[in-house]
């Protein structure tokens, strides 16, 4: 299995004529090397079966997830190249691909740029549900997907995709300690239970104490992970049919207490928060197979999720006179139904797919906060459907052209306690078109254009505080209380190449992204009747933003021990033109999230057949936090490692991630001051990610 990553900043470019010099003589030596062919991966997130070779994608397998020892897929995107992610949270469950997607969601709706998949089941929003227990690969496909998935997959689409029932009978164990309490216990199960049916089970608990101490409470736990993945399957097959049915159920009550005034690891917050999700979430999928391929999928998911914080991030008594004291919880009761269906046919000339998609999502949000007289309420109801196809036609025997169109009908319903009523709408469609050039069996080369789209929304802050003016006032601002929906066209150039042994291959994409009626957040001034004025933050489309970069990835399997994998983005994601709330034009500037190099050089060595060693070095270069104000994230290098036995039925595994205990920070502020030591002088804060854990994980498989 390979994986992808990215170097950072001017550092780079010293690197590639030394990573050159190292890999280059390999390269050419590589037919002299007795070594396996690579494996062939398969990418299930596509329409059509060819869509996996023409699309920028990384594929995580298993073996990848276990050498991370990877417990969510925030532990594994540092590897893929041009994706971030943003936490805020107890975990990284906003995603940002080439420079676009949400960093944060707290009262209004959000329409994500990333979508979330879990097979064929969408979670989008809720990223903090992505334990990696028993999955087979996560997919990570970069640049719009909006053939595929309409307008939530602006930006991308992350697919996870589960152990299927009909893999090879066993029965796997697995416990472990590490660092910070850490500690997970895990069992999967599967196989054939008749000639036609086969089944799975997979459990798993995760704990940890996190990685911050609240000194005022005496407590190590306040961040705390408490995690429990589970997942069931059974599937029905003959000669012309499959039938699959699915549940799951993922229950996640983590701690969020992850800010200090300090600046440090140790907090003081007298009112720690808490980041929990509880998903239960089913799906059915009929496949049947003849001149015409048929596929339908029915999906339904529950979710109810807490995000809460101590804002004040301190305790009653550290500033007498200046402190205050505030606490802010947001409880979200989502519900999600989809029925996808697909009709598919291959021809001597090409292939062609065409499907209808409806889903209904349902929204509550109540928030209680120190400063509200109760509590706030809003409900949000969207109703999807979409019709979409793709035709392949063979031009030649070694040129194709394919076209690919999604119409899609978003309706929506907002209404909360401050008597905002929305209704709104977008018919929005999206689609690519490409060539691809296949001269050989090593060689693929395609060129695409395809356009994505991002629902629009309600201001709801806004429509709140019109409605409490006067209606000469109010009506001027009435028309600003819904924005549009955007857009963004990418044109994408790939090589794909492969030696004539299958032991080495190369994968090169070169994009250009340019994005219209971009949303951003803007202000408002308006004045009161008893003279005063209000400040109101709300989202237009009033920006314009371009992300144009490179995208490689590596994979060598350079003998029958050694393997090697390597991975590197280059981005320029900024603005064309935007001018902010405070009036600061940011035109030029990069965008939030988007570094500009990533790099990643994997080493896996098999002295042993019972033995495996493997090295793992990251990079990233540095990005700013947000466009409101200044505060960057640096530039890091993390080392990842592991050193494992595995005999016949029993295996031992010693990771360790970041190694170097080098400091990272998972979400940063700028804009304002919150300590009421310093008086609320304006200064950054950050939140850490991960630092050095190690651990210790036994199997069991038979």
């Amino acid at each position: 299995m390979v994986v992808h990553q990215k170097p950072t900043s001017d550092r780079l470019l010293r690197s590639i004529p030394l990573t050159a010099a190292i890999i280059g003589p390999l390269m050419s030596a590589a037919p002299l090397l007795a070594a396996p062919q690579l494996e062939e991966i398969t990418v299930t997130a596509t329409l059509q079966a060819e869509d996996g070779r023409r699309s920028a994608v990384t594929v995580f397998g298993r073996p990848f997830i276990d050498d991370r020892s990877a417990q969510h897929i925030e532990d594994l995107l540092s590897a893929a190249p041009n994706v971030n992610v943003a936490s805020g949270a107890s975990r990284g469950r906003f995603f940002q691909i080439r420079g676009i997607g949400e960093r944060s969601q707290f009262v209004e709706p959000v329409n994500a740029s990333v979508a979330l998949l879990l097979d064929g089941i969408d979670l989008t929003g809720i990223g903090g549900v992505a334990t990696t227990w028993d999955l087979q690969q996560v997919e990570v496909l970069r640049g719009p997907q909006g053939t595929l998935f309409g307008a939530n997959a602006l930006a991308g689409l992350i697919n996870l995709q589960s152990t299927p029932t009909d893999s090879e009978q066993d029965l796997h164990l697995e416990a472990g300690v590490e660092s910070y309490g850490g500690r997970r216990m895990g069992l999967a199960l599967g196989g054939e239970l008749t000639p036609q049916w086969s089944g799975r089970l997979a459990l798993q608990h995760y704990k940890s104490d996190g990685f911050f101490d609240n000194q005022w409470l005496g407590a190590s736990d306040t961040n705390k992970r408490d995690e429990l993945t589970g997942r069931a399957s059974l599937s029905y097959s003959n000669d012309r049919q499959r039938l699959e049915i699915g549940v799951y159920r993922f229950d996640i009550d983590n701690g969020y207490d992850a800010f200090s005034l300090d600046n440090t690891r140790d907090t003081l917050s007298d009112q720690p928060g808490r980041d929990r999700a509880q998903t239960d979430a089913a799906r059915l999928r009929w496949d049947w197979s003849g001149d015409l391929h048929y596929t339908l999928q029915l999906s339904h998911a529950e979710s109810d999720t807490e995000y809460s914080y101590d804002e004040d991030w301190s305790y009653v008594g550290i500033a007498p006179g200046w402190e205050y004291s505030s606490f802010d919880q947001y409880r979200r009761d989502r519900t999600m139904s989809s029925l996808e269906g697909r009709i598919q046919r291959d021809t001597s000339s090409g292939s062609w797919v065409v499907g209808t998609y409806l889903r209904n999502e349902k929204e509550s949000l109540r928030r209680d906060y120190t400063y509200l007289d109760g509590p706030f309420t809003s409900d949000l109801s969207i109703e999807t459907a979409a019709l979409f196809g793709q035709f392949t036609a063979d031009l030649t025997q070694t040129f194709s052209a394919y076209v690919g169109a999604r119409l899609e009908y978003r309706g929506s319903d907002y209404n909360d306690i401050n008597n905002v009523d929305e209704r709104f709408s977008d018919t929005l469609w999206s689609g690519r078109v490409g060539l691809e050039w296949t001269p050989n069996a090593r060689n693929d080369v395609y060129l695409s254009v395809s356009r994505g789209v991002r629902g629009g929304g309600v201001n709801a802050n806004l429509l709140a505080s019109i409605n409490a003016l006067p209606d000469d006032v109010g009506n001027d601002f009435t028309s600003l209380g819904v924005f549009d929906a955007e857009s963004l066209i990418n044109t994408e150039l790939g090589w794909r190449w492969k030696n004539a042994e299958g032991t080495l291959s190369s994968d090169v994409t070169v994009f250009s992204m340019r994005r219209r009626d971009q949303q951003a957040k803007s202000s408002l001034v308006i004045p009161r009747p008893d003279g005063s004025t209000a400040f109101i933050d709300y989202t237009n489309n009033a920006a314009r933003g371009s992300s144009d970069g490179l995208e490689w990835q590596l994979a060598w399997a350079a003998t029958d021990a050694l393997t090697l994998q390597a991975s590197l983005g280059l981005l320029d994601a900024h603005f064309d033109s935007y001018v902010t709330v405070d009036g600061d034009d940011l035109a030029g500037r990069d965008q939030p999230h988007a570094p500009k190099t990533m790099s990643q050089l994997g080493v896996n060595w098999r002295p042993l057949a019972s033995w495996q060693l493997g090295l793992d070095i990251t990079t990233m270069g540095d990005f700013y936090f947000s466009d409101r104000h200044d505060t960057k994230s640096p530039s890091r290098t993390l080392f990842n490692s592991f050193i494992a036995w595995q005999g016949q039925t029993w295996g031992l595994r010693l990771w360790g991630r970041n190694l170097t205990d080098e400091d990272t920070f998972a979400r940063g502020f700028g804009s304002f001051g919150n300590d009421p030591r310093k008086e609320y002088a304006v200064e950054p804060y950050y939140q850490y990610g991960e630092p050095r854990v190690v651990g210790l994980t036994a199997t069991y498989k038979l």
